[in-house]
């Protein structure tokens, strides 16, 4: 149990629905708020129409029976049908206003949350646990929409219901009324303690289930699946994921006789309330203070008063574990987003690609930049990471090639990462054709910018849903035209049902050559001005990479090129290769000047030639 602590506490969720959150719900439900009007008014009419039968029933017993008029009695008893067949017909429509006001801001809230998420920088989902964000952004939303359509409308329509009940009774005889009120305190006050109890027990299970999201998440895709085939761990993985559904049933136990008892509760006090009516009710008529037919009517509106209480009562607990929800789901909306447009961010003009960096350095944002708390596995604030780029300037323009080597973690990736704005600059500048990048809006400059890495990713679709994705609007012609360009085409018609075979998740029916030539096919389509090739061919084969080699120069050709490489052997032609270490620029040059200069990139390549003859031998 202590772990379900320290997840609440790592939850930085408040212990009650605070004000803020109330606001901004209500602000999600403005486009609605003829609806909502519609709807209290629907309602109202609903429960004014709900006390029309027990005064009905009244005049049946003291006026229609007691003079013995069948004609009246038949008049009043079709009122009480028609009473009822009019509350029905409100009943549906105040259910479908309930619901086009629930589902509508949910749907706002939904794509809100969708579009904030995706707009995020890559920070964010490096630290990130992505079963979590999943978590929140499918079982959290369904919460706040459960809250929405059922259980607000609930609310609302059982207050004006108890509100008009009790209005009529107190106008019956108002000193049964009053006794019949004292036990509305006990109706009220367990429902704030019960009410913050089952919110946290709400929150923990929500924490716990969001864990197992992203175990599964990890575990089901195929490269979680393989390592845990290759390291025989499925009994491990059973057991760990068996102690977190273990510990959400338990709360599931708690949450259930926590309500259920409470419903028992205030079913008893009901009845309470119900006989103390009839017992005083019955002296009086006995005493002939007021008529058997007062008090048939009052003993029918006593239950339509403790049962919209005790519905209100429980309702509220409800409202406060629904919104638990809510504020899951703002806590994402808030996350900051440090790479966003500038409010006065220009779109991009015609780019023929030229970039410099002028006095560039960059640190890694810390957590609390750029992430939210309860979505990472370590939650600690933190502090904003060390420089791991240090007043870099590089120049490189259209249809030349600017190459950068260095040792592991020396900062190639992070430079080049700059360039689309996955990360903004710490200080100095980047521009395209003479534009701060900051400038820009992201759209049209990442428009303009194609990148392949390592290990290309393609989503479980089609070979052509995958292409497309550069260019949706891209004929069959012109998807022919990329592949012959990134020579995969051969294979694409190979292919069982050619555009139309589905690549698998990550792209993992396709062979790693493969890959890296339909992401190039993807960047043809895309036509960019700026091309980053990030390890590209690292991975690859001999035979593989010679073949990606010739797609790459059709690729690279008359356009600006940021290739970063490991083999060497793959920039020696290159205009400019810049040797970075520890994020600084300690050579630059062509390849010939850069041997005879035997610094580090002449180590480098000394390596690469023995391990080749060693690799030969």
């Amino acid at each position: 149990m202590h772990l379900l602590h320290v997840m609440a506490h790592q939850s930085g969720a408040p212990k009650t629905i605070g004000r803020e959150t109330r606001r901004r719900v209500w602000g999600f439900a403005r486009p609605y708020r003829s609806k909502v009007v519609g709807f209290l008014a629907v309602v109202t009419a609903s429960s004014l129409l709900g006390v029309v039968p027990p005064l009905l029933f009244r005049e049946i017993i003291d006026g229609a029976i007691v003079a013995g008029d069948r004609d009246r009695l038949t008049v009043l008893g079709l009122l009480v049908v028609a009473a009822a067949l009019a509350q029905a017909v409100l009943s549906f429509v105040e259910r479908w206003a309930s619901a086009q006001v629930g589902e509508g801001l949910i749907f706002d809230l939904r794509v809100a949350l969708f579009d904030h998420v995706q707009r995020l920088p890559l920070s964010f989902f490096t630290r990130t646990q992505t079963g979590a964000l999943v978590s929140r952004l499918n079982n959290d939303v369904i919460g706040a929409q459960r809250a929405l359509t059922g259980t607000l409308g609930t609310v609302v329509s059982n207050a004006i219901t108890a509100a008009t009940t009790l209005i009529t009774l107190f106008l019956l005889e108002w000193r049964v009324t009053l006794l019949a009120m004292v036990l509305l305190p006990l109706f009220i006050l367990p429902a704030r303690r019960v009410g913050r109890t089952v919110a946290e027990i709400t929150r923990e299970g929500m924490n716990l289930n969001a864990s197992m999201n992203t175990t599964m998440t990890e575990r089901f895709n195929v490269s979680g699946a393989q390592l845990v085939k290759l390291f025989g761990r499925p009994d491990e993985e059973t057991d760990g994921f068996a102690d977190r559904a273990g510990r959400v049933r338990d709360i599931g136990i708690r949450n259930a006789m926590f309500s259920r008892a409470f419903v028992i509760a205030l079913t008893l006090l009901g009845a309470i309330g119900t006989a103390i009516v009839y017992w005083v009710g019955g002296s009086l008529a006995i005493s002939g203070a007021i008529t058997i037919g007062t008090l048939a009517s009052m003993g029918v509106l006593v239950a339509q008063l403790y049962g919209p209480l005790a519905q209100l009562t429980n309702a509220r607990v409800d409202v406060m574990s629904a919104f638990v929800s809510f504020e899951r789901v703002f806590e994402v909306l808030d996350a900051p987003n440090p790479v966003a447009d500038a409010p006065d961010a220009r779109p991009v003009p015609e780019a023929t690609g030229r970039l410099a960096f002028t006095g560039v350095s960059f640190r890694y944002p810390a957590a609390d930049e750029t992430s939210v708390a309860s979505l990472e596995t370590d939650a600690t604030p933190g502090e904003p990471g060390r420089i791991v780029l240090h007043d870099i300037d590089l120049a490189v323009g259209p249809g030349q090639m600017l190459a950068i080597v260095g040792p592991s973690g020396s900062g190639k990736s992070t430079l080049a990462s700059l360039v689309p704005r996955l990360y903004d600059v710490t200080d100095g500048s980047i521009t395209l054709d003479g534009h701060d990048l900051r400038a820009l809006r992201q759209d049209d400059l990442r428009a303009r910018i194609g990148v392949v890495t390592q290990d290309p990713h393609l989503f479980h679709d089609t070979v052509g849903a995958n292409l497309r994705y550069a260019r949706p609007d891209a004929t069959d012609a012109e998807l022919d035209e990329a592949c012959r360009a990134a020579r995969i085409l051969d294979v694409v018609r190979r292919l069982p049902d050619g555009y139309d075979t589905v690549v698998g998740e990550r792209g993992h029916r396709m062979s790693g050559g493969e890959k890296q030539r339909l992401a190039i096919a993807r960047l043809l389509l895309k036509n960019p001005a700026v091309v980053i090739l990030d390890e590209a061919t690292s991975h690859l084969d001999t035979e593989n990479e010679a073949v990606v080699q010739l797609a790459l120069a059709d690729a690279l050709a008359g356009r600006t090129a940021i290739v970063i490489a490991h083999r060497l052997s793959t920039v020696v032609d290159a205009d400019e290769i810049v040797v970075l270490d520890e994020g600084r620029i300690i050579e630059r040059g062509r390849h010939p000047e850069l041997l005879t200069a035997g610094g580090l990139y002449a180590d480098l390549w000394t390596a690469l030639v023995r391990g080749e003859a060693t690799a030969g031998d």
